[in-house]
């Protein structure tokens, strides 16, 4: 019942009562993005959502135009403190994970829940396992199990796990949960980042 009815409405009921103030930080952050280097505002993500569904994801831009895509070993992304990609207004909004903000449009839409395993770029699925996919049976979400407890420091292996064991235990008190630790997560500023390398030249230094 709660996973396919009552999780929608728990999304759409908390997407509109967070819009007015998620509209209110919006202002000011598109300002100053756009103020740092003239570049745009958003950085809309394909990904892939329930059934593999293909959907633009919306996020404010953390990175410089034209950065290039940088990936681990094991296929995750690369992200660092030393990570020249980012600009400076981007850093303080993956710290905080304003970043993901503009997401709220893609729950209300209905691509995306507020809880649930984060959306994937879309890529070569030949790569990855059979679990991996188990995540595609539920919508992504904005947080999920994965971020609650390790956020980006995950490796490719223990993020298929966390999502695979939330796709198997949706439930109410769940979502909750998550919600909480993900704010404990963000408030102390956990697990931001994976690497301590940078990127040079296209490459990892």
């Amino acid at each position: 019942m709660y996973r396919y009815f009552i999780k929608r409405l728990f999304d759409i009921v908390l997407s509109l009562l967070m819009l007015p103030f998620v509209l209110i930080i919006m202002v000011p952050v598109s300002i100053v993005i756009k103020l740092e280097d003239k570049g745009p505002v958003f950085y809309n993500a394909p990904r892939l959502g329930k059934n593999m569904n293909e959907f633009v994801m919306y996020k404010f831009r953390s990175m410089k135009v034209n950065a290039p895509d940088i990936r681990n070993e094991d296929g995750t992304t690369f992200n660092s403190d030393n990570d020249i990609r980012v600009t400076k207004v981007g850093r303080i909004l993956r710290k905080t994970s304003i970043d993901e903000l503009p997401q709220i449009l893609n729950v209300l839409k209905g691509d995306m829940s507020f809880v649930g395993p984060r959306p994937s770029p879309l890529g070569d699925k030949s790569m990855y396992p059979k679990r991996f996919f188990k995540k595609y049976e539920v919508k992504p979400g904005i947080t999920g199990y994965n971020q609650a407890v390790l956020r980006n420091s995950a490796t490719m292996e223990q993020r298929i796990e966390n999502d695979a064991f939330y796709v198997e235990n949706v439930s109410f008190l769940l979502d909750i949960k998550i919600i909480i630790m993900t704010a404990i997560s963000v408030l102390k500023s956990k697990n931001i980042n994976r690497n301590k390398g940078q990127v040079e030249n296209g490459g990892v230094k």
